[in-house]
């Protein structure tokens, strides 16, 4: 195994995430109780990913190295996601937002 492994599973991880999460907001006449099952049904398939991504990834990073790699891929996918699936706009604040989690990314890892 290799440290890059844990990184792919985390991506692969948050889009099914991304999608329990919010591919319903597109979908809003379904009636709660429906998009709440398979909200459930597609977050297994993001544990099944997750959890092992995790165990996986201790190996080479420590918790909060592996928290901060999910997180930063989570704003990513979830980027990708709302321009692409829901058609919503991305804005400069976003970037600027998103550019303030790469610096604590870099805080995160740095050797001090």
């Amino acid at each position: 195994m290799n440290a890059i492994l844990p990184i792919i599973m985390l991506t692969i991880s948050n889009v099914f995430m991304t999608f329990a999460w919010y591919g319903h907001l597109k979908h809003r006449s379904t009636a709660l109780w429906v998009v709440i099952i398979v909200s459930w049904g597609i977050a297994f398939f993001e544990y099944c990913f997750q959890v092992p991504a995790n165990r996986i990834g201790y190996q080479y990073y420590n918790a909060a190295q592996l928290k901060t790699i999910q997180e930063a891929i989570t704003l990513i996918v979830f980027s990708v996601f709302s321009v692409l699936y829901l058609k919503e706009s991305f804005k400069w604040n976003y970037l600027v937002g998103f550019l303030f989690i790469v610096l604590a990314v870099f805080f995160i890892f740095k050797k001090w």
